[in-house]
Parts: structure tokens; sequence; C-alpha cells
């Protein structure tokens, strides 16, 4: 058998031993390890330095990873648990403990808001885009893109923090979205009257910034996005937010501030309402406005700069910036609504845990013509500087409150209220209630009185002989003329001789609830009252001689109801003086307006009646009046009881009463007054009571007789 023909390549045996080149190769590493050896060998200390890192590297991995798995699965388990307890996403939109109040003026127009108002719910998909966009900008850029924790954002704040020397968690937090609504949520915890003395306390509890609550806090926020989705979590944190202006979630705001939905915001309005997240009193725009629109500003840049505005729609929104609706701008009636809150049932007024609707007797038209007539005369009356101030009340004949301004500061709310809470003495204001009890005896205007130099004594503090406030002596007057012109001799002497007990009873009856002087210096208004029942004394005076009771409250019904769980129509109480008495006694105080000591109060267009008051050493100055359509009256004086210099109810009060009087009747037909000029008798003074039919003298005959000769006869 032959080959293929070709040639075999020839047997060759495999090489035994290295070539030259792997010999180099090898002594050369032969070497290395061996000039290794005698370094280690001549470095020992760096050798053991050597070993203790590979063996504490060794240690920490092999417990590190261990830690880390057992903390991995602590968390999960944790996350896990609080998933498996958070109530259905719908539960968690309105958290409050305490319900809301909203005011209605006697149009129905909203004009206040008390306790946390929740204005319904809002969503993620309802809400305007543009609100959801400057939350997003604002608060928490990453929000769609993290699982409920921003590494990035928390060593930021940290960083931040350290830079301006406070504590790590001190400050600025980083929390996202999802961790501020874990802190509005309270982790879970509800509200426990029997755990906290006030929900303040609660909410104070709730954002406490420890490292143990922090910790929870991240597992509650992780929970949050282990079973909601982002849209849930953006809805639950715009429907809890504070806001400001005790406004709840961002719908409630919307309302508050711009009078609409938070569906309907603009861009500007969204800015000013995701501004506010970061400091909600501090920047609500019903404090100080233009701090809140820079503070919108801001938030318009981020939108624009995270692609949310156009270069177009950021200009205009920056030179167009949020304003107020009229109701907010106003803070219309913060005095009045403060007195309704205090004189409400407390279980829907104070306390309430619900949402309540009250209907008021408030005529904002009346309430801004008094806080003008305030301003007018201060800014241009009054000395720059002066502390003084004045309270002013305006109702109607039947109690109905229509304005109230408690002080010079008009736009608060929580203020002390002067014309509510402050007792002062009355001076010459009271005198009506003087006259009017000596006319219910049978005595006429036109009765003469001697206005003579005159002292009584006093048991237990000797001899008091009254003055005139201009020293002067007048000799026989009518009682018109001494009314008219405010004499305090024939006054005390009216007092002495009707009963002083008398003149209490119809003075308190006419709703001076105040304790009342026991001496004669009662009859110069030496007792003290509030502006408001002063009022309400007065508008007895003018209804025909019915006591009342001042009102502000017309109806409260629950949020989503429509019937009322309480309702009011009129102040109005039982008889205290004759009908044909208190039109006399309207025609003196006419005259007091017309010709006597409170000419500055006459209205150019119609009939008005008053009487002026200042109390000893000018400390309280008054003006009280009527016209047929509204009461109003007028305090001035200082907090401290400072002496008014050159002040007297004649004066600045009266100013005051005219200037609100002209502008509550702009519009209004003139109505005479309900009054009855005496008749002129040639028959001797009816000195017994008269009565009116029914055996009545005023409120009862009993009360003469009693006030007369000591006896109860009841």
């Amino acid at each position: 058998m032959s080959d293929s023909g070709r040639r075999k390549p020839p047997l060759v045996a495999e090489r035994r031993y290295p070539s030259k080149t792997a010999k180099a190769k090898t002594r050369a590493k032969t070497k290395r390890k061996t000039q290794r050896r005698k370094t280690r060998r001549r470095n020992p200390v760096t050798a053991l330095f050597a070993w203790l890192l590979r063996l504490v590297w060794r240690l920490v991995w092999g417990f590190g990873w261990r830690v880390a798995a057992v903390s991995t699965i602590i968390i999960a388990v944790a996350v896990g648990y609080v998933t498996l307890t958070l109530p259905p996403v719908d539960q968690l939109y309105d958290g409050r403990a305490r319900g809301s109040v909203t005011l209605l003026d006697a149009s129905g127009d909203v004009f206040a808001w008390r306790g946390d108002q929740f204005g319904g719910v809002i969503t993620a998909d309802t809400v305007s885009p543009h609100l959801k966009n400057a939350i997003v900008a604002t608060e928490d850029r990453r929000f769609y893109r993290h699982f409920g924790l921003s590494p990035r954002g928390i060593a930021s704040a940290v960083r931040i923090n350290l830079s301006e020397g406070r504590g790590p968690l001190s400050g600025h937090g980083g929390s996202t979205i999802t961790q501020q609504t874990a802190k509005l949520l309270c982790l879970g915890v509800p509200y426990d009257p029997e755990r906290w003395t006030s929900e303040a306390d609660y909410e104070a509890d709730c954002r406490q910034g420890s490292i143990w609550r922090k910790a929870k806090e991240a597992i509650y926020a992780m929970a949050l996005e282990a079973k909601f989705t982002k849209d849930d979590i953006l809805t639950v944190y715009m429907n809890r937010a504070f806001l400001g202006g005790g406004a709840r979630g961002f719908e409630a705001a919307a309302q508050r501030y711009f009078g609409k939905s938070a569906a309907q915001v603009t861009p500007p309005e969204a800015a000013m309402l995701a501004g506010l997240l970061v400091a909600p009193t501090r920047y609500a725009p019903t404090n100080n406005l233009e701090r809140s629109q820079a503070r919108a500003l801001t938030v318009l840049k981020l939108m624009h700069d995270q692609g949310y505005l156009s270069d177009e729609e950021h200009a205009a929104a920056a030179a167009n910036p949020a304003q107020l609706s009229e109701a907010a701008q106003k803070r219309a009636g913060g005095y009045f609504a403060d007195w309704v809150m205090q004189t409400g049932p407390e279980v829907f007024t104070r306390g309430t845990t619900e949402d309540v609707i009250i209907t008021t007797t408030l005529d904002q038209r009346i309430q801004t013509a008094a806080e003008e007539a305030m301003q007018e005369i201060f800014e241009n009356k009054v000395r720059e500087g002066s502390e003084a101030q004045a309270a002013i009340v305006v109702m109607s004949a039947d109690g109905a409150v229509r304005a109230m301004v408690g002080g010079r500061k008009t736009r608060v709310s929580g203020e002390f209220n002067r014309a509510t809470m402050a007792k002062r003495q009355t001076g010459s204001a009271f005198k009506p209630f003087v006259y009017a009890a000596a006319l219910d005896l049978g005595r006429s205007p036109l009765d003469m009185i001697e206005d003579t130099e005159y002292c009584v004594t006093i048991p237990g503090s000797g001899e008091w002989c009254p003055q005139n406030f201009d020293r002067k002596f007048r000799g026989p007057v009518t009682l018109a003329d001494a009314l008219k012109n405010s004499l305090n001799i024939p006054a005390v002497k009216l007092a002495q001789a009707s009963g002083l007990d008398i003149v209490r009873r119809v003075a308190s009856e006419f709703g001076i609830e105040s304790d009342l002087a026991q001496g004669p210096a009662l009859a110069l208004g030496a007792s003290e009252a509030s502006l408001l029942e002063m009022s309400g004394a007065y508008a007895g005076i003018l209804n025909g001689g019915s006591s009342v009771t001042p009102y502000g409250m017309t109806g409260l019904r629950l949020l989503g109801e429509s019937e009322p769980i309480f309702s009011a129509t009129s102040g109005i109480g039982e008889r205290v003086i004759l009908e044909e008495t208190a039109r006399q006694l309207i025609w003196m105080m006419n005259k007091v307006v017309t010709e006597g000591s409170g000419r500055r109060a006459a209205l150019p267009d119609r009939e008005a009646a008053g009487k002026t008051g200042t109390s000893q050493s000018a400390r309280d100055a008054w003006f009280m009046g009527f016209t047929a359509d509204y009461v109003t009256g007028v305090w001035m004086g200082y907090d401290d009881n400072t002496p008014l210099t050159g002040v007297t109810g004649a004066g600045l009060p009266a100013e005051i009463w005219h200037e609100t009087m002209v502008r509550v009747h702009e519009g209004l037909p003139a109505r005479p007054l309900p009054m009855m000029a005496p008749v002129p008798s040639t028959q001797p003074q009816e000195q017994t009571p008269r009565t009116d039919g029914q055996g009545r003298t005023g409120g009862d005959i009993n009360n003469v007789l009693r006030g007369l000769f000591g006896a109860d006869n009841r």
C-alpha cells in the first residue's frame, strides 16, 4: 500500500528542558518573591499593620452584610406591617380634631371663618394642574421618582444644617412629600384628648424631630408608597396640609383666600398657595399680602426652571401677582365674628367638632362705613402718635347688631374687643334713663326744675355737691333744656325725686347688666357699662320702650344640612316704659342734637336723637344716638384709663358718630323719628304714676311702688 504522496513531517521529541527565555522568566519571578520575603522580614511593623487591616476587613464584611441583611428583613417586616394597618385612602383626607365655623352676613355672603376649615376633598386628578405642579416643584421635585425617601435630599439638608451651625436634623429636613404626608397623618396615631391637652400639643408631638421619630417616619413613608399610588399620596397631602387662616387643605385655602375652588386657581394663585407650605402663618396673604406675593415669585421661578411654565407663562404670572378675594381682603367683621363665637352655644362654636354654618345680622356695607368713619377721624382730627382707642356699635331697633368695631385696628381677630369687653363709666350718656324714669312717673319734658346749688348728704361719705360741667347755674329750666344742655344738678335732683331704685330698675331692664351705683352719682353715669349694653339700651328707647337683647346670630346649621338647629329673628323683650314716654324722651334727645351739646352729630338730611357723655376726669367720652333706622354708639378713651386731652363726648365721639351715620344712611330715604312733642298743660303737673291701661307703669306698676315706698307688692 503506497502513501498519499505527501511528505510527512519529521518526528521530533518534545523539549525536555525549557528554553533560555523561559529560564530567564522563572529566575526573575523567583528573585521577586525572594525580595518580597526579604522586605517583609525587613518591615515587620508594616507587615503587622497590613495583616490587621485584612483581619478588620474580614470582620467588618462578615458582620456588616449580616447586619444589613437582618436590618433589611426587619425594615421589610415593619413596612409590611404598617402597610397592612393603613386604612383606605379616602379615610385619610380629613383628619381634623375640630370642626370649622363659617359665618355668613345678613345677605348670605361669607365674611369670616373660625376653627379649622375643610373646604372639601380635592384630588390630584381634579386639582388645577398649576397647583399640582407648584407643590411638586416647591416641596419635592423628585416625588414621582423616589420610593418615599430621598437620600440625596437628606444628605443635602444635613450638609446645609451643619454649614449653618445647627444640628444635622435641625432646620432643613430634606423630607419628601411622602414623609411630610406621614407627619401630617401623625404616623397613624389619632388625636386623643385624654393624652394631649390640646390639638396644638398633639400636632407639636407629631412634628418632633428625634432620630427615633425620623426612623419611624421613614418606615411609615415607605409603607405609604407600598400601598398607595403617588397621586393618592399627593391627594392626602393636599387635603391635610395646614395653610394658614384656619384653612386645612388646598381646597379650603383656595376658597379662603381667592373665593374659588382649588381646581380653578391660576399659576400666580397656585404659586401663592404652594408658598404657604414653608410657613403658613408667616406667609398667609391675609397677614401680609406683599410678603406672600414675594414668596410666590420664588415658587414661580422654581416652576419655570423645572419646565412647568414656559417663558411667556412665567413672565405673565410674575407680572400679575395673585390678589385676595373681596371677602378675604376686607377681613370684615373680625370683632363681630369673635363676639358671635363667644356668645353662641359652645358645642357649635368654640368647641365644635362639626362643620357649622352660622348666619348673622352683620351688614358688610355698614361695617365698612363704621371702619372708614373711625379711620377718617383718627387720621385728620387726632394727633399723630396718640394711643387713644375707640369703638363703634351699629344696630337696628330690635337689637340686631349690624356692625361692630372694637378698636382702631379693624382687620383683626382674637383681639381685645372694646365694644363688648371694656366696662367704662358712662358719664352723661346715662342721663336718658333718669329722664325715662321721671317721664314714666308722670313728669313732662316741659316741667320746670331748679338748676341751683344743691348738696346731698351721703351716709358714710358726708356731703356731696354736684356741679355742672361749666360750673354755672341757670335757675329754673325745663326738663327738656336740662337734658339738652346736659346739666348735672337737675339730673341728680330728678333721680332723687323719682327714686334711685326706679332709675336703676329702668336702666337694668333696658339692658345695663353691670352693677349700678347706689348713691346719687348714679344719675351722672358713675356706673360702668359696655358699649354694646349702652347701644342695646338706646335701641329700647327707639323701639318704643321695650327691652332689647343685642344679638348677632340668626341661624345655625351643620354643613350639608338645610334645617337650622337654631334661629332668631328679634331681640325685643318686655316693655320697660310706656310708648308715650319713649316718644317724648326721643323728642328731648332730638333737641340735644339740634340745639344742645350734641350739635356736631347732627345729620344734614334726616332727624337724629342722642346724648353726649363724658366720665370723671375725661377718661371716657361717649356719643350715643339713633335715627329712625339705626342706633349707633361710640366710645373713645385710653385702655389704661389715662384722661383724654381736650376731648368730651360732644367732640370727637360725636364727629365719629356723624361720619358713621352719614355713610350708613347713604342712599336710604329719610324717615322721621318716632317722637312726640309735649303739649303745654294748664293743669297742675301730674305727680302720680300713669298707667298704660293695663295697670302697668313702664315695665310694672309694682316696681314703681317698691321704689317709692320700699314695699314689695309683687
